[in-house]
């Protein structure tokens, strides 16, 4: 088997691991806590067993989907303090599988790319107001369906939290590209979120850049 295949192995038993309804809600908690969790935070929350909580945890963190980290808990110091305990967050990676396999990510960056690289400002401020005006309407076209703003960016699979009378994201969409591209991919989410906004009878003028907002580049202003 090449490394390739093994690689598509491993993506495809990670997301099989989903499917099992009470794993999905660990994990579900897990990636949407702004902190680690615990497996008794879980097993409260999710009000299961302590043990059956730390079987779904140890197996998505096998599985790749959560990465773990051993913290001591509480101010206690010194002999009898015990050991540290296993806390949980999202995986730092990023998980996908498509059949037939196709290479949208590297269409992606090739675009992002050639955007950021072009010849002259003068053509590249053109080609980004083109991708921002192509992103609005992209947004406007996925909000159709919903409700209201947060409805809208839940169903994207943004995850949409509150911060005080803010909104802020658990997820960038576009999460790999703009590590290498920031500028011309936060222009371009921004934009989608806007039209978002827009599609759904609010006011784009509520979303702002904000670097150090949630997991995003988004920050949506209270209303």
């Amino acid at each position: 088997m090449t490394s390739s295949a093994g690689d598509f192995e491993r993506r495809v038993s990670a997301i099989s691991a989903l499917a099992d309804p009470l794993r999905r809600r660990v994990y579900d908690l897990v990636v949407r806590s702004p902190e680690p969790l615990g497996r008794d935070a879980v097993a409260a929350a999710l009000e299961v067993p302590r043990s059956t909580a730390a079987f779904h945890l140890t197996r998505l963190a096998g599985e790749g989907l959560l990465d773990v980290e051993a913290r001591r808990l509480g101010a206690r110091t010194g002999p009898g303090q015990g050991r540290p305990a296993k806390l949980y967050r999202r995986a730092a990676g990023d998980l996908s599988v498509e059949l037939p396999r196709r290479r949208y990510e590297l269409a992606g960056r090739i675009m992002a790319e050639a955007i950021a690289t072009a010849d002259s400002r003068p053509a590249r401020d053109a080609v980004v107001t083109a991708l921002r005006a192509a992103a609005a309407s992209e947004g406007a076209r996925l909000a159709e369906a919903s409700a209201d703003l947060d409805d809208a960016l839940e169903r994207a699979g943004m995850e949409p939290t509150a911060e005080g009378d803010d909104v802020v994201l658990g997820v960038c969409p576009f999460h790999v590209l703009a590590q290498e591209h920031q500028d011309v991919v936060c222009a371009l989410n921004h934009s989608l979120v806007c039209g978002m906004a827009a599609g759904v009878g609010d006011d784009p003028a509520r979303v702002h850049l904000d670097p150090g907002a949630g997991r995003c580049c988004i920050r949506i202003a209270g209303a």
